[in-house]
């Protein structure tokens, strides 16, 4: 459980960041809109990064729910630093 005493704490990109499944991505998308919470655009990925959702809450704590890893994500960048070395 995330507390605050006082004013929401203003908006900024530290966050905190949980793993989906990517078929769960459009259940979250919707029940994230449906409370009307502040969903952030994404910025564009390659898809091998996986997707993300950007979101705060009422108290502008700052979320993202993921459905890749980090160790897909490194596997992808050594790839592409392979390939643009040939």
């Amino acid at each position: 459980m995330l507390s605050w005493i006082g004013d929401p704490i203003s908006k900024s990109y530290n966050h905190f960041a949980f793993k989906i499944d990517e078929n769960d991505m459009g259940y979250f998308s919707e029940k994230i809109q449906s409370l009307g919470l502040d969903i952030l655009p994404g910025r564009n990925r390659n898809n091998a990064e996986g997707q993300s959702l950007y979101f705060y809450d009422y108290d502008n704590h700052l979320f993202e729910l993921h459905s890749g890893s980090l160790d897909e994500r490194i596997k992808h960048y050594k790839m592409c630093d392979s390939l643009s070395k040939l």
